[in-house]
């Protein structure tokens, strides 16, 4: 695939749609739509911003899990606690911001960061973190008016049940997943 031309369709709030031209492996034109965090003005722009972080937290053998609504599905959902990296804010500063915000917890170890994959590659070049990180504290209610979002702790044993019976996001989902079968 050779991509001929980018252009911007929409400028939001939070995403920018594109529309990406390609010529495909039949020499015809296909054209692709995305969307982006970040403002893209030539092909080379692709995938080179990093939005955020999402965090797998444990603590005394348990895994965060946050019971979030969200918008785009319309319904509550399990999910990784995660955030947004403000203008000049590293990753640990992030990291350490968004689980006090969305959980009320503090960062005891950072023991894992990993470097910074695509979130949705379907439809986005938006790529995040990985954090994976011991928390300490009590869980409190930190979050902003525009967020519902519940965090617990679970054992293996829960996550196994949950798994079964709720919905989750991908990332959450497989990250539930080896905690349950590895407990790390």
């Amino acid at each position: 695939m050779d991509l001929l031309n980018l252009k911007k369709v929409k400028d939001g709030k939070y995403l920018k749609n594109y529309e990406l031209t390609y010529l495909n492996k039949a020499g015809r034109e296909k054209t692709y739509e995305i969307v982006s965090r970040k403002e893209l003005y030539s092909k080379e722009d692709l995938g080179k911003g990093i939005s955020g972080v999402s965090m797998v937290v444990t603590m005394n053998d348990k895994m965060l899990l946050l019971k979030e609504f969200r918008m785009g599905v319309n319904k509550t959902i399990y999910n990784l606690c995660a955030g947004m990296i403000e203008e000049n804010e590293t990753i640990e500063a992030c990291i350490k911001r968004e689980l006090y915000e969305e959980t009320g917890l503090s960062v005891k170890e950072i023991k894992t960061i990993l470097p910074p994959s695509y979130s949705a590659v379907g439809i986005s070049d938006i790529k995040t973190y990985i954090a994976f990180v011991e928390a300490e504290g009590e869980i409190s209610d930190h979050t902003s008016e525009n967020e519902e979002i519940t965090a617990k702790f679970y054992s293996k044993e829960e996550i196994k049940k949950l798994l079964t019976t709720h919905e989750f996001s991908s990332r959450s989902q497989i990250a539930a997943y080896f905690f349950s079968v590895t407990g790390n």
